[in-house]
């Protein structure tokens, strides 16, 4: 399996955040995002076997594991990883760019969905059946890079009822868009959702790679 790091830190998004989480980014991806903070994920790694993998997850002595990357559903043994990662009890979470089908994915691994808005340049590429097949447990992220964002998320989570299906995440493109006026908007709006800062980048330094 192609990984590019594998790292213990504070889990700095989702509803988990705050929580230590020992984290798998994978190497590649079939996006370009244009605010992405991980395109140095998109070429080199080193090939890790499962067997090295789940020894080093093992390792850091914590039970919460997120495979992230790139795009983790681009690797063939990603499988694999998940079941024998929920089969020695690991809580299971994958943060993906929602472009690939999810539904090979065991469903107790808790998917994070990053819909892709208008401001990503990569909007065209949201594989919407995945909506059909995720489970309450799982989370949609819209990384909000501007007001036109904003209005199209309100209609996807209008339209397919969102918010009353999955935890809801509005994450802020990094010094972009401000945290004040999303959050205005969205009390403004009654926006069922968590309003979502990428933590780890307020601890560490926003170009810290490991953390």
């Amino acid at each position: 399996m192609r990984i590019t790091e594998i790292f213990y830190s504070i889990q700095g998004e989702s509803s988990f955040i705050g929580t230590p989480c020992v984290f798998i980014r994978t190497t590649g991806c079939n996006l370009r995002c244009v605010w992405c903070d991980t395109a140095y994920s998109f070429y080199g790694g080193e090939e890790i076997s499962l067997d090295e993998i789940m020894k080093k997850v093992e390792s850091y002595g914590c039970k919460l594991v997120e495979i992230t990357g790139g795009e983790p559903m681009l690797q063939k043994e990603i499988y694999e990883l998940c079941d024998r990662l929920l089969a020695a009890n690991y809580a299971v979470l994958i943060e993906t760019g929602g472009s690939l089908d999810l539904s090979r994915l065991d469903p107790r691994v808790v998917k994070i969905v990053d819909l892709k808005c208008p401001g990503s340049g990569e909007v065209e590429r949201n594989y919407w059946p995945n909506l059909e097949i995720l489970q309450p447990h799982d989370q949609i992220k819209f990384v909000i890079k501007d007001r036109a964002d904003y209005e199209w998320t309100l209609e996807v989570v209008r339209k397919h009822r969102l918010d009353e299906r999955f935890h809801l995440l509005l994450s802020p493109v990094f010094g972009e868009m401000e945290l004040r006026p999303l959050a205005e908007w969205m009390l403004a709006d009654h926006v069922k959702a968590r309003l979502q800062i990428q933590l780890h980048k307020l601890i560490w330094s926003p170009e810290m790679r490991g953390v």
